[in-house]
Parts: structure tokens; C-alpha cells; sequence
């Protein structure tokens, strides 16, 4: 198995390309390993001393490291975990029984075009980097999405926000007035 490994803006995130289908559908973010209960493959990267984070995509693994660790000391490791997770046959993410899919309410002609502008323009971009952008809400002309993956945390996320994902909400949709990440 090659393991392609790319840079992404977060100089402490790393996106690896293992050739291979990782996720089905949707993406999946783990900031520790409690939160990693279902993802096997999250679980052995969590092994690996110095990671901070993983983030599942439809073909890559984006990880963190922690600040004070060095990429020539983990990058052998992680790929080491990613290839005996692919050779163990084990599922990336197991499914939880247990939960109920959330009916959406309704959402309204603003809702539906922002999440349409983010899926379409935005979430390709910011895959290419190892992350990921969630639309939470949109009140009072404030947008409100969620950075995951290379994204959380990335020097450059706020100039993302700001300069190119804020500025193309705004010319399309006339309501939008400001762009926030969560939590800001």
C-alpha cells in the first residue's frame, strides 16, 4: 500500500492519501480518543504519541499533531497505523445502532442557498486541504460555520471566512451580512 501524504495550511495538520475510499459518506472529526470509540481507525492513530487530532474525508486522513512534536518523528508511525488498519479488514467508522436520524425542520430559500454555495464551492476547496466546513446556522444575517479537520485551528481559517467564503456568500445572497466560525 503507498500512502500519499500532502501539507496543508495547518502547519500542524497533515493530510494523508491512502489510494483508498476512507469514508462513504459525510466526514467524521476526532479531537481525542474517548471521541474515537467508533472509528477503529481513529483509535490507532490515537496510539500513536503526539497526535492531537484526525479527521475522516471521503479518500484522506487529515491528523494533528500536538504543537511541541515533530512530523519526521510521527509521519512513519501514522502511516505504519493506516496501513495495519487497511490489512486488519476492520470498518473506518462503526455505526451506532442506538441513534435516530434527526428530522430537519424545514429550512428556509437562504438556508438551503448558503448550504448549497458551501457544498458546491466551498467544501471541495477546503478537502483539497484536509478539512472541512459545517454549516450550524444563520440568524440575523450571521452565518455560523463549524471548521473541522486542517481548518480548526488553521493560521489562515479566518482569512478563509472572511476573505473568500464570506465575501461569496454576501454577493449571492444579499442577506448575509457576516461570516463567523463557531465559537468566535
Amino acid at each position: 500500500m503507498f500512502i500519499q501524504t500532502e501539507d496543508t495550511p495547518n502547519p500542524l495538520t497533515i493530510k494523508f492519501l491512502p489510494g483508498k475510499e476512507v469514508m462513504k459518506t459525510g466526514t467524521a472529526d476526532f479531537k481525542n480518543n474517548e471521541l474515537a470509540v467508533n472509528s477503529p481507525l481513529a483509535l490507532r492513530l490515537f496510539e500513536v504519541d503526539g497526535v492531537d487530532g484526525v479527521f475522516l474525508g471521503s479518500d484522506f486522513i487529515s491528523v494533528t499533531k500536538k504543537k511541541e512534536e515533530e512530523w519526521f518523528s510521527l509521519k512513519p508511525s501514522i502511516l505504519g497505523k493506516i496501513m495495519e488498519h487497511y490489512a486488519s479488514g476492520e470498518v473506518v467508522l462503526k455505526l451506532n445502532q442506538n441513534e435516530k436520524s434527526v428530522s430537519e425542520i424545514e429550512d428556509s430559500d437562504t438556508v438551503q442557498q448558503i448550504k448549497k454555495l458551501l457544498e458546491t464551492r466551498v467544501r471541495p476547496a477546503v478537502a483539497m486541504d484536509g478539512g472541512d466546513i459545517q454549516f450550524e446556522s444563520f440568524e440575523d444575517g450571521i452565518v455560523t460555520l463549524l471548521m473541522k479537520g486542517a481548518c480548526s485551528g488553521c493560521p489562515s481559517s479566518t482569512a478563509t471566512l472572511k476573505m473568500g467564503i464570506e465575501n461569496m456568500l454576501r454577493h449571492y445572497i444579499p442577506e448575509v451580512q457576516e461570516v463567523r466560525a463557531s465559537g468566535m
